[in-house]
């Protein structure tokens, strides 16, 4: 029997998995996102891309401030969920809620835990020059992306691939591991193993000040600086007192910096 289920996700990540999710015929009893926020040149209120995907389905959607009130939680409860699934949610979800479903809280996550752990896991391995990555479902438990784990799936990262190009095929892959890992539970046959003490690193949310691009670093890391950052938030210099943001580079010919073949390249192709 197709489970009842709380989805909850913002981003255009986890439209996949709510589209793969609801395709399976299980019974989304609703929708959990971020508000709306201000977007574009007049600033008006634009809906998450979950929120604009559930709505087109007729499902009921929420946008609570947070999940810690009594309030929000007894209505989290009354949609007598048997499993959450959460993708990019963007709030904690406190232990009321954890246990607040039959068979608990599902997360997508997009590395190959325990590697990753936290907000910007794709941007994190492509800066960091990983030549390898993965998506996990786990269960939720209190901490920081270290519930036990379901299941596991791992990609190659290629030497010039973008963080962008690197989120939408991850977040086809994750659609199809969810959705295997809830006709899983489904069944009553999805395991967990708990994450290994080995290899944990921290994928902290990508600050302003590490968007300027270095040109004093070897070009490699200039290189995965840039394709981790783009499309956004994007690396940048200064080019005649102008700032440039960067989406794609590559080794160049000879011995000149960084920085001049950089400009050079710039000025050749404005000429």
């Amino acid at each position: 029997m197709p489970l009842r289920l709380v989805f909850m996700g913002t981003p255009d990540f986890a439209v996949p998995t709510f589209a793969a999710i609801v395709g399976r015929g299980h019974d989304v009893a609703a929708v959990y996102t971020r508000a709306p926020q201000p977007a574009g040149r007049g600033m008006e209120l634009r809906p998450s891309p979950v929120e604009r995907e559930a709505r087109s389905l007729g499902i009921s959607v929420l946008t609570p401030k947070t999940l810690r009130s009594p309030e929000a939680q007894e209505a989290f409860r009354a949609h007598r969920a048997d499993a959450a699934v959460v993708v990019a949610y963007g709030l904690i979800l406190p232990k009321p809620i954890l246990d607040a479903q039959r068979l608990g809280c599902f997360n997508l996550h997009a590395s190959a835990l325990p590697r990753w752990r936290g907000a910007a896991p794709i941007n994190r391995a492509v800066m960091a020059g990983d030549a390898e990555t993965g998506v996990t479902v786990m269960k939720m438990d209190e901490g920081l992306d270290t519930g036990p784990m379901a299941l596991i799936e791992r990609m190659p990262v290629g030497a010039a691939m973008t963080a962008g190009e690197l989120h939408d095929a991850m977040a086809r892959l994750g659609a199809d591991l969810m959705a295997r890992a809830i006709s899983a539970l489904e069944r009553g046959t999805l395991q967990f193993t708990p994450q290994p003490e080995d290899g944990v690193t921290y994928a902290a949310k990508i600050d302003k000040v590490e968007t300027r691009i270095d040109w004093g670093k070897p070009w490699n890391n200039v290189h995965d600086h840039i394709r981790g950052l783009s499309p956004f938030p994007g690396a940048w210099c200064e080019l005649g007192g102008d700032r440039v943001k960067v989406l794609r580079s590559a080794k160049g010919e000879g011995s000149a910096a960084p920085e001049g073949k950089f400009f050079s390249l710039i000025r050749d192709s404005i000429c």
